[in-house]
């Protein structure tokens, strides 16, 4: 902290009357001793980190904050304001004022520091000395550490009697009885400051109420995931935040308190209550599920390969609702209209209210529509989960390019990465300080969409839609073995991770075809919803016929899994597969790989791209399909049963399966 802030880095009589002005003058000296080469565009960056969020606080104190590429190395000047200056705080202006300078790429020691000064913040003994400091060599070495404070008689106190700190529960101590657990995220959009004042005022409002609180601070710095340990055994959560937190889903299921940074910091007593009082009351969040590709995008220490992943699931995760609502209107304008409802006239032009046939063609047409944009809304959020919101525009132009020169689905995701990286290399262009504002409405939507559509249009488009065509032939003339090795490979994929990746990628290319369809993709669109909806419906069967090799739980769960695999929702074999994945997933898999082969031999095709069982009369050849979904799910549940069988002992009650002579992982469900 001594080289952060030196004598010359203070100002114990700041004169200024706006936060923009004790600023400047806090950064002039930041930039007198070097540490800042470009005031104007240093300010500019303060200035947009202050319209995020008031970077006052309760007590007298303004953080002015911020990284910027200005900043040589991480800097902190300090001012004092006899008149207090007015930062956004709610108890009124601030007499303590500390900006701080980090570069754009600082170091984790450095930024460990500043969060060690954020923490001092919360203590009274520290800003009080801050405000009765005389020099400014003092208050340099007050604030870099570099004084010992003896300890408060009161404390000394009650170290000595071995008496429990005031606030703390000593009935829990005396009775050994277990304390309320807490576990906390805290995270600011910087990263710097808020993020750890706000851990450390959770931290000494759960010591005051003899409450245990954990905090997972995710700042600049990275952060340090709690202990799964930790974790499990919390009785609630509290989310401090104005970011997305990194992996929520690790805390679902508890008593939950969802509030921004400076809550934290203010009333960290009320959030403890609040949050033990729906524990009380039983009110906890909703189940675990898997965080979104963009929430969990840019993580340290990931390949380009899980970065790539992460990129194509982002777009497949929103374009999914396109496809439901889209394919099911379609599929109902079918079932109503028959099969030439296609070339029913515009509604808008022709439409009876009494006749079932214009209802149908509505439908068709608004389902039509719906899906005309999966392919911009696919490469849109390709680019959205690279490059943030400014990867949108150009991501949705290219999309919309690659429908517009026929390269159709395979078109989307290249546009996208496209456009995604586009955004990037234009991010990492140094800009003049007076174009910035403007960058993210005007000059980067302006030139990632240039360079996607030259590209799109002259270079990639027209190879990419022959390699669409030569697809969507080849799909058609699909036929005998090929179709049926192509029905065991779209199988497989269907059953390997139950709703993950590799499930998505056959879901995806299935509904892609169906943008274009023919009778190829329509039988690879049967395939994959015949084959997802075996897992499901095995474990059902599995648990019916010999419900003494599962657990009770198990058995409950196989009784949901009927609807559930009926529906087409693959994750409702998961439960089952998390407990027992060496057995459950390749017998899953073995059955998807047989029935994805049967409805290809039989030739079953399908219009609409969710709906399991309930759109049997929309598939083609229905009673074969329905054959190839019960051959599946016999052999899958027979093989379970066997693989089952041979365990040494069965399950008992709701626990874990026994252990076994072979060895088994277990998989977060």
């Amino acid at each position: 902290m001594s080289r952060m802030i030196t004598a010359d880095l203070v100002d114990l009589d700041l004169a200024a009357d706006t936060k923009e002005a004790a600023a400047r003058s806090l950064a002039e000296r930041m930039v007198a001793r070097g540490r800042v080469t470009d005031l104007d565009g240093f300010l500019a960056d303060v200035a947009a980190r202050e319209a995020q969020m008031p970077t006052g606080l309760d007590g007298g104190i303004g953080i002015p904050h911020c990284r910027s590429a200005h900043v040589t190395e991480p800097t902190l000047a300090f001012g004092r304001s006899a008149a207090g200056v007015d930062f956004g705080a709610p108890d009124g202006p601030a007499d303590l004022i500390f900006l701080i300078a980090a570069p754009a790429g600082a170091d984790d020691a450095h930024l460990t520091i500043l969060s060690s000064l954020a923490r001092q913040l919360m203590n009274e003994e520290f800003t009080g000395a801050l405000r009765s400091v005389a020099s400014p060599e003092a208050a340099a070495a007050l604030i870099a550490g570099e004084e010992a404070e003896e300890p408060p008689a009161e404390e000394e106190a009650e170290e000595e009697s071995g008496e429990a700190p005031e606030g703390v529960a000593a009935g829990a101590e005396a009775t050994g009885a277990v304390p309320f657990r807490i576990v906390a995220v805290t995270s600011c959009p910087t990263g710097i400051a808020h993020t750890y004042m706000a851990a450390e005022s959770l931290e000494k409002a759960g010591h005051a109420a003899g409450v245990e609180v954990a905090v997972e601070t995710q700042g600049s710095a990275g952060f340090t995931r709690l202990d799964p340990a930790v974790v499990a055994a919390a009785d609630g959560v509290i989310f401090a935040h104005d970011v997305p937190v990194r992996e929520k889903e690790r805390f679902a299921g508890k008593a939950t308190v969802d509030v921004g940074v400076k809550a934290g910091i203010n009333r960290p007593a009320e959030l403890i209550a609040e949050v033990r009082e729906k524990a009380a009351r039983g009110e906890v969040s909703a189940p675990a599920t898997a965080a979104s590709p963009v929430d969990k995008a840019g993580e340290t220490g990931e390949g380009y390969g899980t970065k790539l992943r992460k990129w194509l699931m982002s777009g497949v995760s929103y374009m999914v609702p396109f496809v439901a609502a889209g394919g099911l209107l379609i599929a109902l304008g079918f079932a109503i209209g028959g099969w030439d409802i296609d070339k029913a006239p515009s509604v808008t032009e022709h439409f009876a209210w009494g006749q079932a046939d214009s209802w149908a063609a509505l439908m068709f047409q608004i389902g039509g529509l719906a899906f005309s944009f999966l392919v911009p809304v696919l490469a849109g959020y390709i680019s959205y989960g690279m490059a943030d919101r400014p990867g949108l525009v150009p991501g949705f132009v290219g999309g919309a390019i690659a429908l517009t020169v026929n390269a159709g689905f395979l078109g989307g995701l290249v546009a996208g990465l496209l456009a995604g990286g586009t955004v990037l290399a234009i991010q990492r262009v140094r800009i003049p300080t007076v174009l910035r504002g403007i960058m993210p409405v005007v000059v980067i939507p302006l030139l990632s969409s240039i360079v996607v559509g030259f590209l799109m249009f002259l270079v990639v488009g027209k190879p990419i839609a022959s390699l669409q065509k030569a697809l969507t032939d080849w799909l058609s003339g699909l036929s005998g073995a090929n179709a049926v090795i192509l029905g065991v490979i779209l199988g497989l994929m269907m059953c390997f991770d139950l709703g993950g990746p590799v499930n998505k990628v056959a879901y995806a290319f299935a509904v892609g075809g169906l943008a274009n369809p023919n009778e190829g993709s329509l039988r690879v669109m049967a395939a994959v919803m015949a084959a997802g909806m075996v897992p499901p419906l095995a474990m059902a069967l599995a648990t019916a016929v010999r419900g003494r090799l599962f657990t009770r739980t198990e058995r409950e769960n196989g009784k949901a899994a009927w609807v559930l695999g009926a529906s087409f929702i693959s994750e409702g074999a998961i439960p089952f597969a998390a407990a027992d994945p060496l057995r459950v997933i390749p017998a899953t898999m073995a059955g998807g790989a047989v029935t994805g082969a049967l409805s290809m031999a039989f030739e079953c095709t399908l219009r609409a791209p969710h709906g399991g069982l309930f759109v049997l009369p929309l598939i083609g050849n229905p009673l074969l399909y329905l054959l190839a979904i019960v051959a599946g799910t016999v052999v899958s549940a027979g093989l379970v049963i066997l693989l089952k069988g041979l365990r040494k002992t069965a399950p008992e009650g709701d626990g874990a399966v026994p252990a076994v002579a072979d060895p088994q992982v277990t998989v977060a469900a």
